[in-house]
């Protein structure tokens, strides 16, 4: 016969939902940063492609 489980404590639901949203900031935080980096013009760790002025002209 199906049992119903034990209860999970509120303070091991908090722990899991505060994990959870500290790894979704930090995610956030580099997404922003790598953002501001291309921006500027400084990244150097992320590849995107570029399209050359010279070839719009022709």
């Amino acid at each position: 016969m199906a049992v119903p489980k034990k209860k999970t404590s509120k303070s091991k639901r908090d722990k899991r939902k505060a994990t959870w949203k500290s790894k979704a900031a930090l995610q956030a935080q580099r997404a922003l940063s790598l953002g501001k980096s291309i921006l500027t013009g400084r990244s150097t760790g992320f590849v995107y492609p570029q399209e050359d002025e010279a070839d719009d002209e022709e």
